[in-house]
C-alpha cells in the first residue's frame, strides 16, 4: 500500500484521489482508512523519509572547509531530486507556507540545517548577505515549480537545471543590489524632489515641491553648495 500511494504521490502530489492509490494497491478505499485516517496521513508516510534524508545530508555538511561551493551543490541536488517528485514539491510548498508539516519537527529540522549551510556560505563570502531562510525557501519552492514547468524537450525549452542555475546566480555576491522600480505617479500626484515621498495635491495655490521641512531645508542647503561652488 505505502510503495503504491508513493508511486502515485510522485506522480500526481496531492492531488491524487485516495480511490486511485487504493486501485494501484490492490485493495479497497476502506482498507486504506484502516491503516490510514485520511489522505494527508498517508501523504506524510510516503515523505518523511525524503525530507529527513535531505536533512541529514545538510547536517553532514555543516563543516566542510569550502561552504560557498556545497552551499550551492546541496541546493542544486535538492531541486533535482525533488523535481521528479510531484509529492516533495507539494510538501515542501505547503509546509514553506505554514499550511502542512509533513511530522513534527520535519519541517523545523529542515530549514535549521538549510539555514546553517546559507550562514556559512555567507559568512564564507559566497552568499548575498541579505538573503534569509524564508527567501531561501521561496526560492527552492519557486526553482522547483520552474524546473517541472519548463523541462529541457529538445525542442527549444530551457535546458535541465537551466532554472536552478539563474536560482544560485542570483544568490551569488554581487555588488550591486537590484531595486525594484519606483511605483509610476498616478495622475495628480505629486512627489517629493527630495525623497520621492508622494505629496497631497494642494487645493489651492502652487503644488508643493517638497513632503515637508525636513527635505526643504535638504533642498535649500544643495542649492547653496551648488551655488558656492
Amino acid at each position: 500500500m505505502l510503495q503504491a500511494a508513493r508511486f502515485a504521490f510522485e506522480e500526481q502530489g496531492l492531488g491524487v484521489p485516495l480511490g486511485e492509490i487504493a486501485r494501484r494497491a490492490g485493495v479497497g478505499a476502506g482498507t486504506v482508512y484502516r491503516h490510514f485516517p485520511s489522505k494527508e496521513a498517508l501523504f506524510r508516510a510516503t515523505i518523511v523519509d525524503r525530507i529527513e534524508l535531505f536533512t541529514d545530508t545538510a547536517r553532514d555538511l555543516a563543516e566542510v572547509m569550502d561552504p560557498g561551493p556545497v552551499f550551492f551543490r546541496f541546493l542544486s541536488s535538492v531541486v533535482r531530486l525533488a523535481s521528479r517528485n510531484k509529492a516533495l514539491c507539494d510538501a515542501l510548498e505547503e509546509a514553506g507556507a505554514g499550511r502542512f508539516e509533513p511530522s513534527p519537527g520535519v519541517g523545523q529540522n529542515f530549514d535549521e540545517a538549510l539555514e546553517v549551510l546559507l550562514r556559512r556560505a555567507q559568512e564564507a563570502g559566497d552568499v548575498r548577505p541579505d538573503v534569509g531562510i524564508t527567501e531561501l525557501r521561496a526560492l527552492l519552492v519557486g526553482c522547483l515549480s520552474m524546473e517541472r514547468a519548463v523541462p529541457g524537450d529538445g525542442s527549444g525549452g530551457a535546458a535541465p537545471g537551466r532554472m536552478t542555475a539563474l536560482m544560485c546566480d542570483a544568490l551569488r555576491t554581487e555588488r550591486a543590489v537590484t531595486e525594484l522600480e519606483a511605483e509610476p505617479v498616478k495622475r495628480n500626484e505629486a512627489r517629493c524632489e527630495v525623497c520621492g515621498a508622494t505629496i497631497a495635491a494642494a487645493r489651492t495655490g502652487r503644488p508643493a515641491r517638497y513632503c515637508g521641512g525636513a527635505c526643504r531645508q535638504k533642498a535649500h542647503r544643495a542649492r547653496e553648495r551648488t551655488r558656492r561652488t
